[in-house]
């Protein structure tokens, strides 16, 4: 197994401290699946993110228990679906996401979407609050929530998110999001961190600032999330990209790369038709 490289850390408000990098696996099923993510955890990630609609809790688990890396050192996530904001359908679905992975606990479980028309997404996050003071999770946070979301279930619970998870990328820099999460001691985590890569790979900003430091643009944009201050999510099967990912200390980008990435900002950027204010998902 080799070295994991040192990568910063996120701290929250209640302690839990997150990897800079993680590893998504959206899409990362069956027997190839538990191999990639044995792969990654070999090469050094320690922040593995699943969710009950990614329907692979089972192969997140099996790579995990099979892992040689100490159970402690690894954190899991897993994220409750829409379908099952109902309280008690809430509390049923994180006990059988535990089960699933085949593991004593999960580090971190999210709600994965506000579901807003629907409306029960306090009656959620009081299911997740219940679990982790039953111990079958140890942290709580969201995806995909706006302020108004959260302020609302800091009301209703006196309980603040310790992660939130959002689409998060050059191209939409979610700027008042993060700072309302910052504010309230929340990490933001990045999922699609690299856009729609075919598009964002080939931005004429980003391929001059990799070749300004002799990277490729993958390597440029997570070093932009690096010294964002959030949690990029990356994906890869493949080992040698899995272990560039992680490997984005030997360069670093100067006040006008910085500059010239947050001039690609745009309000209307999402990757996907997504917006949290409206959005439902099953």
């Amino acid at each position: 197994m080799l070295e994991p490289p040192a990568i910063p850390t996120r701290k929250a408000h209640d302690g839990l401290e997150l990897p800079a990098i993680g590893f998504g696996t959206y899409k990362v099923n069956g027997f190839t699946g538990v191999r990639a993510i044995a792969s990654a955890l070999e090469v050094g990630y320690r922040l593995i993110d699943s969710a009950f609609n990614y329907e692979n809790e089972g192969v997140v688990g099996r790579a995990i228990r099979e892992s040689e890396v100490p159970r402690e050192d690894i954190i899991v996530t897993s994220k409750l679906p829409g379908r099952h904001h109902q309280y008690d359908q809430a509390r049923t679905t994180i006990e059988e996401s535990v089960a699933r992975m085949g593991l004593d606990y999960i580090d971190l479980y999210l709600i994965h979407w506000p579901n807003p028309s629907q409306g029960q997404f306090v009656e959620a996050w009081q299911a997740l609050v219940d679990a982790q003071e039953q111990g079958i999770v140890k942290h709580i946070g969201v995806s995909n929530f706006l302020p108004g979301h959260i302020d609302l279930l800091i009301r209703a619970t006196g309980v603040t998110p310790a992660v939130n998870q959002v689409e998060l990328h050059p191209f939409f820099q979610q700027n008042e999001q993060r700072a309302y999460d910052e504010a309230h001691g929340i990490i933001t985590e990045a999922w699609s961190p690299l856009g729609r890569a075919n598009q964002m790979l080939k931005d004429p900003t980003i391929v001059s600032i990799a070749r300004k430091h002799d990277v490729s643009p993958v390597a440029a944009i997570l070093r932009w999330h690096l010294q964002l201050g959030d949690v990029a999510i990356p994906k890869s099967m493949d080992r040698d990209r899995q272990r560039a990912n992680l490997d984005l200390t030997g360069f670093e980008l100067d006040e006008q790369d910085m500059r010239d990435i947050a001039a690609m900002d745009n309000p209307e950027g999402r990757t996907f038709e997504q917006d949290p204010h409206w959005h439902e998902e099953d």
